[in-house]
């Protein structure tokens, strides 16, 4: 009788004897991102470095830009230029192609190299009005080459033969220690080592500088205000897009806002970003010193050897903040990314253990 009572009780109160079903949470949805196979290519297999700084994609050759010369990759065989061929030095730091005569622009340690039909040109500060022979970036558009140096940047017609020089007196840069270029018909962006982005507007003739609003060299405080560091590394303007990749975090400009990328909010493996490239105006891959990344425009993805154990892995990183590890075989030669070019739909990727050939599985 008493047990009759206490169940007519709680059921007076609202209390059900059924049991209440779990609280399963809802599966989530893996974003689908590119896999690739990756093939990995040391002075095991003919590279004269495995420290590769830079790679640029010629048709079905492969240009790897390496501590100890240039090598180029064509009918599965390496072939290597040295300072005995006329390279202007052994570390080539950056490489674009002349899409109108095949030519290829090599930066290096010690001036800046063209190579055209096999045989090798040197410009440097005692025979041209190259500005500083350290050569971190080059960029090509028509008959300009775009150069970025230690000493400030500089642009070479190669029709007229005329050099003209960017620096602090004739820019608003305020540092000269250019790190990267990226030049097209319309604009021209400098990275600038603690000046930030300069652009180059070849209609008007006229500079601008983008900063960052906070002056913060190790916070964040105004998100998505404007560049989000200083310290910048590599520009690359696509379909009207600026993407700038800094020591502290990445940027995306579409010529009214600005979108930064932090390890905190993003799939950025690391803050520290050597290089970005654009594909398009919501793509684009970011070479950093803890793996390569890879952004679509809402969800990410990266391809590294784990940083415990060595092993390849691939983690997606949905726009909600799911994280989620995809099985994989094989991975990039090193965490630590340098440059990335496109063949198709493959990647190869510059690494400082290796060059990486990402072969896309469908």
């Amino acid at each position: 009788m008493k047990n009759f009572l206490v169940t007519i009780s709680l059921m007076a109160a609202g209390v059900c004897a059924v049991a209440a079903k779990p609280n399963i949470p809802a599966p989530v949805k893996v974003p689908q991102m590119p896999h690739y196979r990756f093939e990995n290519f040391t002075t095991a297999n003919g590279l004269p470095d495995d420290h590769v700084y830079s790679v640029l994609v010629d048709g079905d050759r492969i240009w790897a830009g390496t501590d100890n010369g240039l090598a180029v990759y064509e009918d599965h065989k390496w072939k290597t230029y040295t300072t005995k061929d006329g390279l202007a030095h052994r570390a080539v730091l950056s490489l674009a192609l002349d899409k109108n005569t095949g030519d290829v622009w090599a930066g290096t340690m010690g001036g800046l190299s063209r190579i055209s039909g096999g045989h090798i040109d040197t410009f440097t500060q005692l025979n041209s009005g190259l500005s500083n022979n350290v050569v971190y970036g080059v960029s090509v558009s028509g008959d300009e080459v775009w150069v970025a140096t230690a000493a400030g940047g500089c642009r070479y017609n190669v029709r007229t033969e005329q050099w003209d020089l960017y620096n602090e007196r004739n820019t608003p840069m305020e540092e000269i220690w250019v790190y990267g270029v990226s030049a097209t018909p319309t604009k021209v962006y400098y990275a600038v080592w603690g000046s930030g982005v300069l652009e180059y507007d070849q209609r008007t003739k006229a500079w601008d500088r983008y900063d960052d609003p906070d002056g913060e060299t190790q916070l964040v405080l105004f998100k998505d205000q404007g560049l989000i560091h200083e310290i910048t590394s590599s520009v690359s303007y696509v379909d009207n897009v600026l993407w700038v990749s800094t020591y502290m975090g990445d940027s995306r400009y579409d010529g009214r806002y600005w979108h930064n990328f932090l390890t905190i909010d993003s799939g950025l493996p690391s803050n520290f970003t050597n290089l970005v490239k654009g594909v398009d105006a919501n793509h684009a891959w970011f070479c950093t010193d803890r793996g390569l990344a890879y952004y679509d425009g809402k969800d990410w993805a990266v391809y590294r050897p784990s940083l415990t154990n060595g092993r390849p892995e691939m983690i997606v990183r949905d726009a909600e903040g799911h994280v989620t590890n995809i099985p994989v075989t094989t991975a990039p030669a090193h965490n630590y990314i340098l440059g990335i070019d496109f063949q198709g739909n493959d990647i190869w990727v510059a690494t400082a253990k290796g060059l990486s050939h990402g072969i896309l599985q469908r």
